[in-house]
């Protein structure tokens, strides 16, 4: 029997990443979050059994689902499948030397390197969370989330300056190159406009 999905998977290779792009496995993987057989998604979906098959094939292939089991009906052997996680991100790694770099994004205060240094997170994180699964260890993270309202561009900038020493004195505060059981951990702190901004009012 295999092990409860996991809640999230991020997706580090090309092959995985092509097959979460195709609208109809994408379809499939939604309905895969409980366990079913190609002919219960026929009909659920009214698609063609040998096509769901297809798609099926390859999606196991890249390894985004996975068997349950094995259920004998006459002659025929049903073959119960599972998405291997409840949702998915990809990597910017998938893309290869296409993926944006932090390393390669020089002005730190540009959209691009807040980008790459999310698509690093991702990359880094996802890594990691997959090693402690397979050690059955719990990854230590934190994780803060906040939402302020500027009264100004200046303000914003007074915000900025006040955030970079604080964390800075924390950071002398609390790091101990010599200490022997010692474990680095990286910090990000990013300051973007909301998606939504107000009508009107420049981002």
């Amino acid at each position: 029997m295999a092990s409860p999905p996991a809640a999230l998977r991020v997706v580090r290779d090309a092959e995985p990443a092509a097959a979460l792009l195709d609208p109809i496995r994408q379809r499939l993987l939604a309905e895969l979050r409980q366990p079913d057989s190609a002919s219960g998604l026929a009909r659920r979906l009214r698609l063609p059994r040998q096509r769901l098959n297809y798609h099926l094939r390859a999606l196991e292939s890249a390894g985004l689902v996975e068997l349950v089991e094995e259920r004998r009906k006459g002659n025929c052997v049903e073959r119960v499948v599972r998405a291997t996680a409840r949702t998915f991100v990809i990597s910017p790694e998938a893309l290869g030397p296409l993926g944006l770099s932090a390393d390669t994004a020089p002005d730190r205060l540009s959209s691009a390197y807040l980008i790459a240094a999310a698509g690093r997170t991702i990359r880094e994180v996802g890594a990691l969370d997959e090693r402690a699964a397979r050690t059955r260890k719990r990854l230590a993270t934190l994780t803060l989330e906040g939402e302020v309202r500027f009264a100004s561009a200046e303000s914003r900038a007074a915000f900025a300056e006040e955030l970079a020493a604080a964390v800075a004195r924390l950071s002398a505060k609390y790091h101990d190159e010599r200490a022997p059981e010692g474990r680095r951990f990286r910090l990000l702190a990013a300051v973007h406009p909301t998606a939504a901004p107000e009508r009107g009012k420049d981002p």
